[in-house]
């Protein structure tokens, strides 16, 4: 599926992997079994195990990726309950604002699930990478949630205040960079949110996605209210100008080395202090 030169090869290697992964999860509480071998798909379950969703790609040239994928439901007696996801993402006009099924699905290899609550209801933040053609990668922040027993993506829950940066309505976060670009989208979990870099135009045309790279700085998302609410900076520490991040100075301001800056072995500079203390009585 992956190294195949011909595209008629990859499409031969998909669809006998799609039959033999369907057939495996056929057996009787495979839902148990984690398929670590098999290590060009992505596997992830849903942090209180409900479900679990494979995801991955199939390149049909260099201007066209498909995304495949299954979402598969723990049942209590071990049996298959299976939802294929349908990459339908060409015949989206918009995907940003668009609520979809798992058969018209916008396509994308997930590496990461949140679980947040609304109400008594579960709501799963899925983070998903898309190589999407020659000039351009995507990332989303993607909303998961099951109705009616059938799997929705995409809801109106971001919240972007004082800001047009994001459309208000957005039903999903979509994050369109240059090709290769390092563009880093994160959940950090010592701060209980979803980090996004920044991006700015290479070339001053930042309606031009292609031209976009991350600048270093981050942005954020953090679950308030039952809403993704945007956050424009997520570090305020800023290094003063004309000075670089640094520990502390070995020599003055005068250029005079100080050696009581120095650490010994055990990592502490050698003060007289210290070294009255180190004195047997």
């Amino acid at each position: 599926m992956i190294r195949a030169e011909e595209p008629a090869d990859r499409f031969i290697a998909d669809s006998m992997f799609t039959r033999m992964l369907v057939r495996a999860l056929k057996t009787p509480h495979s839902f148990y079994y984690p398929f670590d071998s098999i290590i060009t798909v992505s596997k992830l379950y849903a942090p209180d195990s409900t479900f679990r969703i494979f995801t991955w790609q199939l390149v049909v040239h260099e201007n066209m990726v498909r995304q495949k994928g299954a979402i598969q439901m723990r049942t209590k007696d071990g049996s298959l309950k299976l939802f294929p996801l349908i990459d339908q993402s060409d015949d989206i006009e918009n995907i940003e604002d668009t609520i979809t099924s798992h058969k018209a699905w916008i396509g994308a290899l997930y590496y990461k699930i949140i679980l947040t609550q609304r109400g008594d209801q579960p709501v799963y933040t899925l983070l998903g990478f898309d190589e999407n053609n020659f000039r351009s990668s995507r990332k989303y922040i993607e909303i998961l949630q099951f109705k009616d027993g059938e799997p929705v993506f995409g809801d109106r829950i971001f919240t972007v205040p004082n800001n047009t940066l994001y459309p208000q309505t957005t039903a999903r976060l979509v994050m369109e960079y240059k090709k290769d670009a390092s563009a880093r989208l994160t959940y950090d979990e010592d701060l209980s949110l979803i980090a996004k870099e920044h991006l700015i135009s290479e070339t001053n045309e930042p309606k031009k996605k292609y031209t976009l790279v991350g600048d270093g700085d981050y942005e954020g998302f953090k679950w308030m209210e039952d809403k993704w609410v945007y956050i424009s900076k997520i570090f305020t520490q800023v290094t003063p100008e004309n000075q670089v991040p640094m520990p502390n100075k070995l020599l003055n301001d005068d250029g005079s080395f100080d050696a009581s800056k120095m650490p010994d072995m055990d990592g502490i500079p050698d003060t007289k202090e210290k070294n009255k203390k180190k004195k047997k009585p």
